[in-house]
């Protein structure tokens, strides 16, 4: 199993829209293969930052999900709406 956790950090003009944009992604990437689980979460101590945790089956998983068109218009436009760009481990 392979684990993926990211951060990132909105504006709180821009926070609706990467909450809108993030959310319509872990429902889309939940139904890909090797998908175990994918969500994001608003921090507790920072209401204007997202936390992604995802678990895919393996590492062709992953690199598959990464190579979705759909995938990186995400993170592309999660960086256009970002205050700070946060990162993924």
């Amino acid at each position: 199993m392979i684990l993926v956790t990211g951060t990132v950090t909105a504006s709180a003009d821009t926070f609706a829209e990467m909450l809108r944009v993030s959310t319509e992604h872990v429902h889309r990437s939940r139904k890909e293969p090797g998908c175990i689980s994918h969500h994001v979460s608003i921090d507790a101590d920072d209401p204007l930052t997202l936390h992604f945790t995802e678990r895919w089956e393996s590492v062709e998983a992953l690199k598959t999900h990464f190579r979705v068109p759909e995938s990186r218009a995400m993170w592309k436009r999660v960086q256009e709406l970002a205050a700070h760009p946060g990162a993924m481990h």
